[in-house]
């Protein structure tokens, strides 16, 4: 990695910037722009999220944005409604009002006398789901987006579900907002009135988990702000980048198939960050390829970006199972596009115990797996900071179907999207499958390459789900998510089935017994042929960044994930810290301290014992300006409905000035 220090055009920065909106409120912004453009005016390139642009995401925003700036753009880190030091109330995430906002946004950005009216905008994670959302509704001055991190699938590939099935990543997530929304603007930029904004967004940002599962099918809820319902709707060129370890890659090769837009994608071995600041590395110089994107689109500069490969994808080699890797091996690759032509699927037949190419006699295999399957499986989505990524997979194969091919003779590599399609029974109306491909090493560790749940009321629709038949047989497809990988000789490839995979989806309501019936059921892999000498350049750039942000550290970071089992009760708990330590943001004085504590149980036998807990406690201070946030989430379940219990405790140095609780029911609705 280079620091650079210097760039073609001295940059200025200015904080806070107000932004006007047609109803009398105004966003904050940070704006980093050549020192000169008022003179000699600029592109602008839109950040727009939740997150803070004061500190909470300051430091990452240092690493990026006077990069680009330097290169002759306006760099603007806008807070949304209801957020950081913006006026008003935060109460849902992508609605229609936040897509207005942008829209005014834009409008304003082009309309500065820095600005050369033309716009971009660029995103991680929430600001990538913005970018997509927005170019949807077709703003005139937005010239290009990137989208880093995000989905054109609201319902299918986001923190709510997946295959139908509940993830309890969206009790994280909500609870990750719960305590967002909580934080108070700063006085030192809002002036006195902070605290009145502040209680206005803790008396009104309201519990979104329990919106969120009362929507457990994809309605229009869903719909709303899914790109995929019309890629059509898109008309600006869209540079997509992802990570093998993130949970959101299967967007990019649907966003590369079904828009007509110019197009560009890349997925690294990255979990969810932008890919210049990503681990497992290796990282690339993500920002050099975004300032000939801009510059490209932006300014109409012939940079020979369009006449490089349209996908670059990182393939990776086998890899003995670790909870964390601070570089992958492998290669980039290169492809004109997608779906790629060298690409062919091939056909394993699930034998009992084995994968195979031609069929035996059909046999019923029954499972019932422990509730406890899915204790190794990390985190739905990690984030690349330790402790997330799945460890050996044996101790839940051990709760699994399993299928093993023979050792490998020769290198065998994949590149999207492995299928399951099985012949099934089950002997209760609500069911859940969960799927995974490993890659077992010759000393039997299993390193899990990608997976994939299905809710099996869902298996013909999730916005009509109808019950199982008990004891019906059906034809179930599943398919697990994108994944590009290089299994080696002397390898073995393992499909495990099992009928949960706690704790990231909700159990169902009663134990379920499933019967496959081997010699019927199929894996059906997409094979990547192997190369010539023919194959195009995937050289992509080393990092470059600017200096880091200053910051001193008060108290170090600390990260756990325990388990501890009950032998006697059956309880089996996983516990996880996330203390993000004390430290200072010195260029505003502001000392910041986030602690995350998250519990997940479960009795062996009894799904109903599911629960889950998460408690958040946010400091920020300045001086004599002390103020604390407090939240905890508990969420558990009936056989008929969801419960969850939440409070809200807020502190001004040490008096209590806000205190709330929750308890709401939610029906099941087949899940």
């Amino acid at each position: 990695m280079t620091t650079v220090t210097s760039f073609p055009r001295a940059v200025r920065e200015v904080d806070p910037e107000w932004i006007p909106l047609a109803d009398g409120s105004r966003l904050a912004a940070k704006i980093w722009r050549p020192a000169d453009a008022e003179t000699d005016p600029v592109p602008a390139i839109l950040e727009y999220l939740p997150y803070r642009r004061r500190d909470f995401t300051a430091p990452r925003d240092a690493l990026m944005h006077p990069y680009v700036a330097g290169h002759g753009y306006a760099c603007v880190r806008v807070d949304l409604r209801g957020s950081g030091d913006s006026d008003g109330v935060l109460t849902d995430e992508y609605l229609a009002l936040e897509h207005d906002d942008a829209l005014e946004v834009i409008a304003w950005l082009a309309a500065q006398p820095w600005c050369t009216g033309a716009v971009g905008m660029i995103g991680n994670s929430w600001g990538g789901f913005s970018a997509l959302q927005v170019a949807a509704r077709r703003p005139p001055a937005l010239k290009a987006i990137i989208t880093s991190c995000s989905t054109d699938d609201r319902y299918a590939d986001d923190i709510h579900y997946m295959g139908g099935c509940l993830l309890v990543e969206q009790l994280r997530w909500a609870s990750t907002m719960f305590a967002h929304n909580a934080r108070p603007p700063d006085p030192a930029i809002v002036g006195a009135r902070w605290r009145d904004l502040w209680m206005q967004r803790l008396q009104e940002s309201g519990l979104w988990l329990e919106t969120w599962l009362r929507h457990q099918r994809r309605d229009a809820y869903y719909k709303h702000g899914s790109v995929c319902e019309d890629f059509g709707a898109i008309a600006c060129p869209v540079l997509a980048v992802g990570g093998w370890a993130d949970a959101y890659t299967n967007a990019i090769p649907r966003l590369m198939q079904g828009l007509s837009v110019p197009r560009m994608a890349i997925i690294g071995p990255w979990a969810h960050r932008y890919p210049h600041m990503a681990a497992p590395g290796p990282a690339i110089g993500f920002l050099q390829l975004a300032v000939r994107w801009w510059d490209t689109w932006l300014r109409g500069i012939d940079t020979g970006l369009l006449q490089e490969p349209a996908l670059r994808v990182f393939m990776p080699e086998s890899v003995e199972p670790a909870h964390t890797y601070a570089e992958r091996a492998g290669r980039w690759i290169a492809e004109p596009g997608w779906p790629s032509p060298r690409v062919r699927p091939r056909r394993w037949v699930l034998n009992p115990g084995r994968l195979e190419d031609a069929a035996g006699r059909e046999v019923a295999l029954a499972i019932r797996s422990p509730e406890t399957v899915g204790l190794h499986a990390g985190r739905w989505c990690p984030h690349g900071l330790g402790l997330d990524l799945p460890l050996d997979q044996r101790p839940d194969d051990g709760g699994s179907l399993v299928f093993d091919s023979e050792p490998l003779t020769e290198r065998l590599e994949i590149l999207g999207a492995p299928v399951v399609e099985l012949l099934i029974a089950s002997d209760r109306p609500v069911a859940q499958l969960a799927a995974r491909l490993s890659d077992v090493m010759p000393d039997g560790a299993a390193t899990r390459v990608t997976y994939g749940l299905l809710n099996l009321t869902h298996r013909d629709s999730h916005e009509t789900p109808t019950p199982l038949v008990p004891g019906q047989g059906y034809r179930v497809r599943l398919r697990l998510n994108e994944v590009a990988q290089a299994f080696l000789p002397g390898h073995r490839l393992r499909v495990a089935l099992s009928t949960g995979y706690w704790p990231i989806a909700w159990p169902p309501p009663e134990p379920v017994t499933l019967t496959v019936i081997a010699g019927a059921s199929v894996l059906q892999l997409p094979v990547r042929l192997p190369e010539g000498a023919e194959a195009p350049s995937a050289a992509l750039p080393p990092v470059e960044t600017p200096p880091p942000l200053p910051i001193t550290t008060v108290e170090p970071s600390r990260t756990e994930r325990i388990v501890h089992h009950d032998v006697a009760g059956g309880l089996v708990t996983l516990e996880c810290l996330q203390d993000s330590g004390r430290y200072r943001l010195d260029g505003i004085d502001l000392t910041v301290r986030a602690v995350t504590r998250e519990t997940f149980a479960i009795r062996v036998g009894d799904p109903l014992s599911a629960r889950g807990e998460i408690a958040g406690t946010v400091r920020l201070e300045r001086g004599e300006w002390q103020v604390e946030t407090r939240t905890q989430t508990r969420l558990t379940a009936t056989a008929e409905a969801f419960r969850i219990e939440a409070t809200l405790e807020a502190l001004e140095g040490d008096a209590r000035v806000w205190e709330q609780s929750w308890d709401r029911t939610v029906p099941r609705d087949l899940v």
